[in-house]
C-alpha cells in the first residue's frame, strides 16, 4: 500500500526574485536577504516556550526595532490619540481632523506573532488607521505573553469589543487585524457570538495567524520562501496557548463555527507563510455562508513589502473601498 504521508523531495536550489512584480516590489525582496541569500529574519533565535528571560530579551529587541521604525512616521500623521483604561486593557482612541465619519468606528487589532507589537507601535498604528479611513480608530493594546498568556488577549479584545459597542451601533463597526490580530479578530467575534453580542458591519483579516496548529501547507511550501516570517511559530504559539489545546476554535479560529460572521476581506501573497491560513479561513467562510473576497499578491511576503511599493499601495486601497462600503 501507498504511503499516504510520502512527501516530495526537492532538489537544493536558489528561489529567484519574479519579475512579475514591480521594481519596488523586487528591491523590498532583495533587502531581506544577506549576502548568502538566507532571509534576515531567519538568523533570530526563537526561545523555547518557558525560557521566560528569552522571550522577555526579545521582546525588548522588537519593542526597540518597532519605536524605530514608526518614529519617521509620526510627523506624517494628523490624527489625535487618546488613551483609555478598559478593565484590565489599553486602547487608544486615533481620531482624525474633521471632517470625518462620526457614527464609525474601526478596532485595530496588531500583529507580533502574539508577543510583541503593542505599545507605541500600536498607538501609531491607530492614528495610521483613522487616517486612512477617516473614521475613529481604536487601537487595542492587547495584553500579552509570557507574562500574560491565554486568554489575556483575547479578554482585552472583549473588553474593547464591549466598550465600543457602547459607542457605536454594530453596523458601523469594522474590525480588521493584521497576522496575530487577524486570530483575535476571528476569535473575538467566535466568542462575541457565544455571548450573544451582535456582529459588526465587517472583517479585515491581512495575512490571518488563524491556526496554531500550522496545518496548512503553505507551512512546508513557503518556509524561507518568506522573507519576513521565513520559519514557523510554534514556540510562539506554545507560550501564547499557555497549555491550552491549540485547536480550540478561540485559539484557531479557522477550526470554529463561522455562520453569522459579517462580510470579510481577506489577503495574503503567494510568498506568505500564512497564505494557507488565509485561503483556508476563505474557503471555511464561505461554505459558512459568508460573504468573502480574497486578494492574493504576486510574490508578497507576511506584511506586504512593507516599502510603500504599487503593490502596498493597491492592497490599502483596496481595504478602504471596503471599509468604506460596510459602513455606508
Amino acid at each position: 500500500m501507498e504511503d499516504p504521508d510520502r512527501g516530495v523531495t526537492i532538489p537544493a536550489r536558489t528561489i529567484a526574485v519574479p519579475r512579475s512584480i514591480s521594481a519596488e516590489a523586487r528591491a523590498a525582496l532583495a533587502r531581506l536577504v544577506d549576502d548568502t541569500g538566507v532571509p534576515a529574519n531567519a538568523r533570530h533565535a526563537i526561545p523555547a516556550p518557558d525560557d521566560v528571560a528569552g522571550w522577555m530579551a526579545l521582546k525588548a529587541a522588537a519593542d526597540a526595532h518597532y519605536a524605530a521604525a514608526v518614529k519617521g512616521l509620526a510627523g506624517t500623521l494628523r490624527a489625535a490619540a487618546e488613551t483609555i483604561a478598559v478593565e484590565q486593557t489599553t486602547i487608544y482612541l486615533a481620531t482624525p481632523p474633521a471632517p470625518f465619519d462620526q457614527r464609525g468606528a474601526l478596532i485595530d487589532l496588531h500583529g507580533g506573532a502574539l508577543v510583541v507589537g503593542g505599545g507605541e507601535a500600536c498607538r501609531i498604528g491607530a492614528c495610521r488607521q483613522a487616517d486612512q479611513h477617516a473614521v475613529r480608530c481604536y487601537g487595542v493594546d492587547y495584553r500579552m505573553p509570557p507574562e500574560y498568556p491565554y486568554p489575556a488577549a483575547l479578554d482585552d479584545c472583549m473588553a474593547a469589543y464591549r466598550f465600543v459597542l457602547g459607542r457605536h451601533a454594530p453596523d458601523r463597526i469594522v474590525i480588521c487585524g493584521r497576522s496575530a490580530g487577524g486570530n483575535l479578530a476571528a476569535a473575538m467575534l467566535l466568542r462575541a457570538k457565544d455571548e450573544g453580542l451582535p456582529m459588526p458591519a465587517g472583517l479585515v483579516l491581512l495575512s490571518p495567524q488563524v491556526d496554531l496548529t500550522e496545518s496548512g501547507d503553505s507551512f512546508q511550501t513557503n518556509r524561507m520562501i518568506d522573507l519576513v516570517l521565513p520559519r514557523p511559530l510554534r514556540s510562539n504559539n506554545l507560550l501564547y496557548a499557555g497549555g491550552a489545546d491549540l485547536a480550540d476554535p478561540y485559539l484557531s479560529p479557522l477550526f470554529g463555527d463561522l455562520r453569522s460572521f459579517p462580510p470579510t476581506f481577506l489577503q495574503t501573497g503567494t510568498r506568505d507563510l500564512f497564505l494557507s491560513n488565509t485561503v483556508r479561513m476563505h474557503r471555511a467562510l464561505r461554505q459558512a455562508g459568508v460573504e468573502a473576497e480574497l486578494h492574493v499578491f504576486e510574490a508578497m511576503p507576511h506584511g506586504g513589502f512593507m516599502g510603500g511599493t504599487p503593490e502596498d499601495r493597491e492592497l490599502e486601497a483596496d481595504i478602504r473601498r471596503f471599509v468604506r462600503a460596510q459602513l455606508d
